[in-house]
């Protein structure tokens, strides 16, 4: 098979992301049906996000037959190009189930085993058809959003801060979860809570919040996004300089990070 450069598997991830995402509209303006539940009886599937999830797979099996999967829905399956495809189906599927405008395909290929602590993200693209946006980004290319280059130099004022985040299916998480948002809430200028967290990612270099965070986000729904955000100029860690992963995915405008970093641990974010 032969080696893409950083350049042509950004295109290639998008025009698949592209793809899955008119797949996705479609079935959501034929109606939705729910499939199945996962880890409680609000955290469901849709047949949609199998049915997305089959043709990226179906794609990437076709065009580059050596790579990994790693999917939300369908698990994953090692490779030999050392290569792996980081998949979110449908990103937000409350929001789809609900016909919420805000929802989307997230797709990243990394390098290196399928672990957000040490794998090397080379390109993502995240596609929200309902908005009609594209994010798209390569490793040391920059990120853009329908073409349009995304970095963010401002520096605000952590009361002046717009924050963004998600919280778990689980009932007794989000009871935890909103009570550190409501101390947080007196310190910052209000909070935005959109249900995807894919796209509340590059909410920040997209100039939406000034910073997001979450516990309990998996692979596949920050992997495309944290690249996005980096490569706008976002800072993107978890907690005491620790990778984002399971335990805290914060991204912020990176004189805003220590502060909100702080602030978290302060209010109890580390469980």
């Amino acid at each position: 098979m032969r080696t893409m450069s950083s350049h042509e598997l950004r295109d290639l991830v998008r025009d698949i992301a592209t793809e899955a995402a008119t797949l996705a509209r479609t079935r959501r303006e034929e109606g939705v049906s729910i499939a199945a539940s996962k880890s409680s009886p609000e955290d469901v599937v849709t047949a949609a996000d199998r049915e997305v999830e089959a043709f990226i797979r179906g794609r990437i099996s076709e065009l580059r037959p050596a790579d990994g999967f790693f999917g939300e829905e369908s698990g994953a399956e090692k490779g030999s190009s050392g290569l792996t495809w980081v998949v979110d189906p449908i990103d937000g599927t409350v929001n789809y189930l609900y016909g919420i405008p805000n929802y989307a395909v997230s797709i990243a290929v990394v390098e290196g085993e399928p672990d957000p602590a040490t794998w090397t993200a080379l390109a993502g693209a995240i596609v929200n058809p309902a908005a009609g946006e594209t994010y798209e980004v390569g490793r040391n290319e920059g990120a853009t959003l329908n073409g349009v280059t995304l970095f963010r130099e401002a520096h605000v004022e952590v009361p002046l801060a717009l924050l963004s985040t998600g919280f778990s299916y689980s009932a007794e998480r989000r009871m935890w979860q909103t009570g550190i948002m409501q101390q947080m809430m007196g310190r910052v200028r209000d909070y935005r809570r959109m249900g995807a967290a894919s796209l509340d990612i590059v909410s920040v270099p997209a100039g939406r919040a000034d910073a997001y965070y979450e516990v309990g986000t998996k692979p596949w729904d920050h992997a495309a996004g944290v690249l996005i955000a980096r490569e706008a100029g976002i800072r993107v860690e978890g907690l005491h300089g620790s990778p984002a992963g399971a335990e805290m995915v914060l991204a912020a405008l990176p004189g805003l990070f220590e502060p909100i970093h702080d602030l978290l641990v302060e209010f109890g974010a580390e469980g």
